[in-house]
């Protein structure tokens, strides 16, 4: 999220919906998550104090790290995310495949780099890696609708 544009809530967004229509799956969406907590810590400039105060930024982004690490751990039934250019910046799509993959949870990786520079632990960590959604979606389907 920190270096995608929007922070990636276009594709969160498109996919909550479509979970929720066809699967009547809700979704643990971080992009929402850090709003609420920008809000509640009134962290509206947090992204300037990685400079101007990087002790304050740090204690504002444990509270997100936290609050995301125990969501993954223990308040979802699978991961889906998009491994894309955006990811490689950042720690918390890394952390987040991982803790799934250490708490027996299903990662659906959605791959847009080359092959070849896809992680080896992101892959190991992976249930099932695609190239796009529209080949996610009926995977979600024949494994969840019967549910």
């Amino acid at each position: 999220m920190e270096f995608a544009d929007d922070e990636g809530s276009g594709w969160r967004k498109n996919l909550t919906k479509w979970l929720y229509d066809n699967l009547g799956h809700e979704v643990y969406d971080p992009v929402i998550q850090s709003a609420k907590l920008i809000d509640k810590y009134g962290a509206n400039d947090y992204r300037s104090w990685k400079i101007s105060d990087p002790k304050k930024y740090a204690d504002f982004i444990r509270i997100c790290v936290d609050y995301d690490i125990e969501n993954v751990r223990h308040h979802t039934d699978y991961v889906i995310c998009l491994w894309n250019h955006n990811v490689l910046k950042g720690a918390g799509t890394h952390a987040e495949v991982t803790i799934a993959y250490e708490s027996k949870k299903p990662v659906f990786l959605i791959n847009k780099l080359p092959d070849a520079d896809l992680s080896g632990w992101i892959m190991a960590c992976s249930t099932k890696i695609f190239k796009n959604f529209s080949s996610l979606k009926p995977y979600l389907l024949n494994k969840y609708r019967l549910m």
